[in-house]
């Protein structure tokens, strides 16, 4: 029989998906065969992935999209996918709700995108639906695993949703799950967040908590004990582990963990480089934002800093004082939308007298263009047609369907001065509606699915950076466009393992921290 484990959380962000991915990356290099599962996600940051086949078999080849047999699961459980040596299919987040504002989100089932939907008819009309499709893709999972490592969504004792509650109450029953209960002890109050948590867990629930975790916890883990045997005295869970304040590197399931869309915000600069030999890497905070992962290879390389700008229009020009070297549009779930906020915020003034390189990924290539047609498809306004930021001489138009493909594509680095010396294909995969068409000539230095001209590159291929030849270029460069003399060598950080991928590090912090023998089997084997 399949053993499951539901990995469940106090609130949102306090360590599930990491937790999740060490457990998958330690059952599988013990040749145990396991898959994640997340039953119901709310994410813009998504990953394309194969649908299967009635039959739980991958029914197709890479590249054929014939048969609309790609589909787009939430970014956490294409890691933890790939965390558990397994190909990702949709069944691993058989719903995905893709918020795009106003109380919407674009509801997605077993990777298939349907309408955009408030909550309250989302629960009233498509909630059964969901639920069925999360029972067969476990059911399938189930059928070809040893261990399902399921991931819950914020807080399993929401007290509201236990009747709805498909990410959490709802997989715990239909895959007779053990909870694994964890609480994030950097908010404050963890105790009595464990505490309240387990007392309102539905009673069905509460005797399948098999223990919990503390995690964030930057200190001495003695000072934890009178409260910890406290808190096993008082619920009659054990205390399994305490994990230290740590980052593995996966990526953020969503934009909860970019800095505020009112605030400025800098992610990378806390590599020791010092400031003469670092560049500065604009984004617009869109409000909208999605698939921001994009972004992360850039701030993970050393002397690179990715600095989130506000796009609410309190400043003339939303790049003054930021001291960019670049600026990157990243995707967005709502490009006419997020297009009418740049104008209003005075960004089209500001690229447009902006020197350095730019580039635009997928919606953020959409954004750069002349403008944007059949646009109330996409935006909630009523305006057909919307003009772009003006700085490549393309056209969007917005259509019913959307392209889904994991797809890899040429890369001409003569074609751009941006790309200049990247050689080789660049793969990724593409996740968008609207279709973008030349009005002029242009270069195509990534396939057809690009458009460069002169400092400004737009490309559909998320994942660009991730593609080391193409992010070795473009940091080149900015560097040399900057004046910035860049020593790109890196080296492992304090307490990093030469070679470890994030999956390897949420293992070892997951191995070194937590009693996996009190999980039972075949966890017990796992120290």
């Amino acid at each position: 029989m399949t053993r499951t484990l539901l990995v469940a959380g106090t609130a949102s962000h306090v360590g599930k998906s990491t937790v999740a991915a060490g457990l998958c990356r330690l059952l599988a290099d013990r040749g145990i065969d396991v898959a994640p599962f997340k039953g119901q996600n709310m994410s813009n940051n998504a990953r394309v992935v194969v649908r299967p086949d009635a039959d739980g078999q991958q029914s197709i080849e890479a590249g054929d999209d014939s048969n609309g047999q790609w589909g787009e699961i939430g970014v956490s459980q294409f890691v933890q996918a790939r965390a558990a040596r397994t190909t990702p299919t949709t069944d691993c987040n058989p719903v995905l709700l893709k918020p795009r504002g106003d109380g919407e989100s674009q509801l997605v089932v077993q990777g298939e995108a349907h309408e955009h939907v408030p909550a309250g008819t989302y629960y009233d009309e498509y909630w059964e639906r969901a639920r069925e499709a999360a029972e067969e893709s476990y059911r399938r999972l189930a059928a070809d695993n040893d261990v399902i490592v399921a991931e819950g969504a914020g807080s399993i004792g929401e007290i509201n949703l236990h009747d709805r509650d498909l990410a959490n109450v709802e997989t715990a029953r239909f895959a007779d799950a053990d909870i694994l209960l964890l609480v994030d002890i950097e908010r404050g109050g963890a105790f009595a967040s464990l505490y309240g948590t387990i007392e309102l867990v539905p009673d069905a629930l509460r005797e399948r908590i098999v223990g919990a975790l503390i995690t964030k916890f930057r200190g001495d883990p003695s000072l934890l004990e009178p409260g910890i045997e406290e808190i096993e005295s008082k619920t009659g869970v054990p205390i399994l582990g305490v994990l230290p304040y740590d980052d593995p590197g996966l990526p953020e399931e969503d934009s909860v963990g970019l800095p505020g869309s009112e605030e400025r915000g800098v992610v990378g600069d806390d590599d020791g480089v010092p400031a003469e030999r670092r560049i500065r890497i604009a984004v617009p905070r869109l409000p909208r934002i999605s698939n921001a992962t994009d972004l992360e290879a850039l701030a993970a390389e050393p002397g690179v800093s990715v600095v989130y700008v506000p796009v609410d229009g309190d400043t003339a020009d939303p790049l003054e004082g930021v001291d960019a070297d670049a600026v990157v549009l990243p995707g967005t779930k709502n490009t006419v939308d997020d297009l009418l906020a740049l104008h209003d915020a005075g960004f089209a003034d500001a690229l447009a007298a902006f020197e350095g390189p730019i580039v635009g990924v997928c919606g953020g290539y959409q954004l750069l263009g002349e403008r944007i047609t059949n646009a109330a498809l996409e935006g909630t306004g009523e305006a057909d047609v919307v003009e772009g930021l003006g700085l490549l001489p393309v056209e969007t138009r917005f259509e019913g369907d959307k392209r889904l493909e994991q797809t890899t594509v040429p890369v001409d680095g003569d074609a751009s001065p941006l790309l200049e010396g990247a050689t080789g294909p660049a793969s990724g995969y593409e996740i968008h509606a609207g279709r973008t068409r030349a009005l002029e000539d242009v270069s195509r230095p990534l396939g057809d699915s690009s458009a460069a001209r002169g400092r400004v590159l737009g490309t559909y291929l998320h994942g660009l950076f991730d593609n080391a030849s193409v992010r070795t270029a473009f940091l080149d460069t900015i560097a040399a466009s900057a004046g910035v003399d860049r020593d790109a060598t890196d080296s492992p950080g304090a307490g990093e393992e030469p070679g470890e991928t994030p999956a390897d590090r949420a293992a070892r912090l997951v191995r070194d921290h937590v009693e996996l023998a009190a999980l039972g089997e075949p966890f017990e084997r796992l120290e």
